[in-house]
């Protein structure tokens, strides 16, 4: 159920993330300028999704958002470098780098954000 949702929202977070950088391109904005105006916008959609409905136990806050936060920035060298790679050495055009970074990206994001947002631990009931 968690992969199910996990996957929801990061299709939903993906599918933004793409428009956003082949936006940017039709724009005239460089894939860098496109990938940090996305990570700004889609840290925001996504811990607000993954935090209430991916993992509904997640402890909520600014300590988590900063964990997610700071898991989801790892992604921008890893971005970045793929980007560059892809378009700057390959010479792929932005709309195919960005959705082949996108996949490669995923297991990553996974791992990142269930570390992020782990859910509350349990008070114990034991009286000593």
């Amino acid at each position: 159920m968690v992969l199910g949702r996990f996957f929801s929202v990061g299709l939903v977070c993906a599918l933004l993330h793409n428009a956003i950088m082949i936006g940017g391109d039709w724009l005239g904005l460089h894939y860098v300028v496109s990938t940090f105006v996305s990570f700004a916008i889609v840290v925001l959609l996504g811990y607000g999704l993954h935090s209430s409905w991916t993992f509904p136990g997640a402890q909520r806050g600014a300590m988590s958002f900063a964990r997610y936060t700071v898991t989801m920035a790892l992604n921008l060298p890893l971005s970045l470098a793929g980007m560059f790679v892809l378009v700057d050495l390959a010479g792929l055009g932005v709309p195919l780098a960005a959705p082949a970074v996108t996949v490669m990206l995923a297991a990553f994001n996974f791992v990142g954000g269930r570390w992020a947002l782990r859910a509350r631990r349990a008070h114990s009931t034991r009286q000593t």
